[in-house]
């Protein structure tokens, strides 16, 4: 029996206080879905600025807000048929329509781009993971391999996943894998192959970093580009204690805003890009990487678009065009995405060990948000414990 109320962090308006309510109604079982005890949830480097208004951002009012999480189902719909009570999952806020696939929205992040999507969000699936359960659709709970993930680790045990005994993770570090999700539905989508090299930029954020770890574990050469020197180092130390997994090897390049510079510097390791991967944020427009990206991928490479640069960019068109290049733009990802990533992680070929998890509680949320805002960084999430 689900408790009558349950406590929540309530957004009552864009741009104003979010509060802890101790009473909040608890999610009513429908079918199609799922009632899932939240164990920690994560939060985004930019959080902050989704609820105050500063990233302009639609959301219903009032209601629940959050991000990827992982829980414990606790209650599941009549009409599922593999999903179970007790079951740990990981909880995708990537809302699809169940008619139309092509309709898409973030659950407490965005409403999604379309009327179609707004009315998912403003309607039956208005409140998110920043709460003490959650309800989801079937299809956006990932069961994870408890025993494997969360046991204790063995001598016998293997980074492949043989042996006995588990990886020895904790629940919070976890919350990687709903990270790792976007920059791997991204390289999927242009078709990152086994050996193949791969431009990420910028490389040093949350996002970025991810990509960084994904495109290794796929077994892919990797050149990441960056502001921060001190990050990239980070990452190229991080790497060298883990290359035994990833086996990939790890370059990195310091973005100067010389177009020319830039170029040479990721030539200069002799490894013909493949692929150009952008996570650019918003504050980016400015900058040079972009072109200097494109410029360097190979005849008939690839290139994919995931970042939120505002506005319009330049694109170097004639070398495009006689480079018979192919440029694509993702959003989001997949759900066989996310079964694939989860089987990575579950292998032992995708390790999320090894960065920090900083936990608060609900009521600590705006120390939460800040630090999360100030910290980001390559192996570094914030969470929410309710």
């Amino acid at each position: 029996m689900l408790p009558p109320t349950h406590k929540a962090l309530i957004l009552t308006s864009i741009g104003s206080p979010l509060h802890v309510a101790t009473t909040h109604p608890t999610p009513v079982l429908t079918p199609g879905s799922a009632i899932i005890k939240v164990l920690c949830a994560g939060l985004l480097s930019y959080s902050k600025d989704i609820y105050n208004g500063a990233r302009k951002y639609t959301l219903p009012t009032p209601s629940i807000p959050g991000s990827g999480a992982i829980g414990r189902i606790v209650a599941v719909g009549n009409d599922a048929t593999s999903l179970q009570t007790g079951d740990l999952v990981l909880c995708d806020i990537y809302l699809r329509g169940r008619d139309d696939r092509n309709v898409g929205a973030l659950l407490g992040v965005h409403d999604g781009h379309s009327a179609a999507a707004k009315r998912m969000v403003h309607g039956e699936w208005r409140d998110s993971t920043y709460a003490e359960y959650v309800k989801l659709p079937l299809e956006n709970c990932f069961r994870l391999n408890e025993e494997k993930l969360l046991g204790s680790f063995s001598s016998a045990s293997t980074p492949s996943g043989g042996g006995v005994g588990g990886l020895g993770y904790s629940v919070e570090e976890l919350l990687h894998i709903t990270s790792f999700a976007v920059p791997y539905g991204g390289l999927r989508d242009v078709g990152l192959d086994i050996c193949e090299t791969v431009l990420i930029a910028p490389a040093t954020g949350m996002f970025g970093s991810a990509a960084v770890k994904v495109a290794l574990a796929m077994g892919a050469n990797v050149i990441a580009m960056g502001r921060n020197a001190s990050a990239l180092a980070q990452l190229k130390t991080d790497h060298h204690l883990t290359s035994k997994e990833s086996g990939g090897r790890l370059e990195t390049v310091l973005i100067t805003n010389n177009v020319q510079t830039d170029t040479a510097a990721i030539a200069s390791f002799g490894l013909p890009v493949d692929v150009y991967f952008d996570i650019s944020p918003p504050s980016a427009s400015e900058s040079t990487h972009l072109r200097s990206g494109i410029l360097s991928v190979r005849h008939g490479g690839r290139v994919s678009l995931m970042g939120g640069i505002k506005g319009d960019v330049a694109v170097p068109l004639g070398y495009v065009m006689h480079a018979n290049m192919t440029i694509k733009g993702k959003w989001m990802y997949e759900r066989e995405d996310v079964l694939k990533l989860v089987k990575l992680v579950e292998n032992g070929r995708l390790r999320v060990d090894g960065g920090s998890v900083k936990k608060y509680a609900l009521e600590q949320w705006e120390e939460a948000f800040e630090v999360a805002a100030n910290e980001a960084g390559p192996g570094r999430l914030v969470a929410l414990v309710p």
